[in-house]
């Protein structure tokens, strides 16, 4: 396999860093040379691959989505039954370690950019259609294999969505009502309720 060119690595090491920084700060109080501060280069070489923040940010949010379809993709390969493989991906989306939770914090800092910002509302659209598209999938195979209720598949996926939305929302915000423990159990719940008996 060959190796990912220096540019490549170095483009990948800024997005990460910007990730790291919109998480801890947000966007509106992003500086470049704190980015360039954390990724390990200059602000020069920010510069050089981004020629603008709102360029960096939209590359950001882009690589952070790309993070969230590898680990996306490594649960599919690793086998099961339709609904076994959902409720794994519904898992994974919570906010359990530092990195879910960085990985969270960026998307609700896309949500807030996107209010006014037509090329974000565009790259949310982008990104929901594909999860919306892996979450129908699933529940249609389910259904296939009578491991599920009958049922309108898209109405199905978007209650699981805006319910690991929703609920993780309220986690990140620190609500004593719905800790991380209690979100996994009430999308278990409901995926569970699907079940055909």
């Amino acid at each position: 396999m060959p190796r990912p060119s220096v540019s490549a690595e170095r483009r990948a090491q800024i997005l990460a860093a910007t990730c790291a920084e919109i998480a801890s700060s947000g966007v509106q109080d992003l500086r470049l040379t704190d980015v360039a501060t954390r990724a390990g280069v200059s602000s020069g070489t920010v510069h050089y691959y981004f020629d603008s923040k709102q360029a960096l940010l939209h590359a950001a949010f882009e690589h952070n989505h790309q993070q969230s379809l590898d680990r996306r993709a490594a649960i599919l390969a690793a086998g099961g039954t339709p609904l076994e493989l959902l409720t794994r991906l519904v898992d994974s989306y919570a906010p359990l370690d530092p990195d879910s939770v960085s990985a969270w914090r960026v998307w609700i800092e896309l949500w807030v950019h996107g209010l006014r910002e037509p090329e974000l509302q565009e790259l949310n659209e982008t990104i929901y259609g594909e999860w919306r598209r892996t979450v129908v999938g699933l529940l249609r195979d389910a259904q296939d294999q009578g491991l599920i209720v009958d049922g309108d598949p898209v109405q199905m996926a978007n209650t699981v969505v805006g319910m690991i939305d929703g609920l993780a929302i309220q986690v990140l915000l620190g609500s004593h009502n719905m800790t991380v423990d209690r979100m996994r159990l009430t999308c278990r719940a409901y995926l569970e309720g699907l079940a055909s008996t």
